[in-house]
C-alpha cells in the first residue's frame, strides 16, 4: 500500500466504497464482517460487500484480523467527509454548530431587545434571519448528501 494524495485518495472512495466507509465510521471501535456489511448497507451478495472492504483495505484505510473482520484504522476527510464531524457513533454536518449558534443568538436577541421601531433593530434582525436561513439550508444539504 502506498501513501495516495488526499485526491486520489477521494477519486478512489466513492460509490459504495464510500457507503462502507461512513458505515465503519458510524462505529469506528466495533470490527465488522462481510456479511454484516451486505445486511445492513443492502449489498446483493457478501462478495459485493468483500469487495469494497477489500478496496478500502488496500487503500489503508481499514485492516483485515485473523477473524475476518475489518475495522477502521484511519479516518480521512476526502470529499463529502470534509464537512461532517464525527461525535461517538454520529455524524454530524459541521454546519449544524453554526445554524444552532446563529439560531440561538437570534431568539436571545429578539428576546432583549423586541421589535422596537429602531431601523438599527430591523437591520439587526434581517441579517440574523438571513445568517440562520443560509446555514440552515447548508446544514440540510450537507444531511442530504451523506451517503447513508
Amino acid at each position: 500500500m502506498k501513501d495516495l494524495s488526499p485526491e486520489e485518495l477521494e477519486a478512489q472512495l466513492k460509490g459504495k466504497t464510500l457507503l462502507v466507509y461512513w458505515f465503519m465510521l458510524r462505529s469506528p471501535n466495533s470490527p465488522v464482517g462481510v456479511r454484516e456489511i451486505q445486511r445492513k448497507l443492502g449489498f446483493s451478495s457478501p462478495s459485493v460487500a468483500a469487495h469494497h472492504l477489500e478496496k478500502l483495505h488496500s487503500l489503508g484505510l481499514v485492516e483485515k484480523s485473523l477473524r475476518g473482520e475489518y475495522y477502521l484504522t484511519k479516518e480521512v476527510k476526502v470529499g463529502v467527509l470534509k464537512f461532517f464531524l464525527r461525535l461517538g457513533r454520529y455524524m454530524i454536518p459541521r454546519y449544524l454548530f453554526y445554524s444552532v449558534w446563529f439560531s440561538t443568538m437570534l431568539i436571545a436577541y429578539l428576546i432583549l431587545y423586541g421589535f422596537r421601531g429602531s431601523i438599527h433593530n430591523l437591520v439587526a434582525i434581517i441579517f440574523g434571519v438571513s445568517a440562520c436561513l443560509a446555514f440552515w439550508i447548508e446544514t440540510i444539504r450537507l444531511w442530504r448528501q451523506k451517503p447513508i
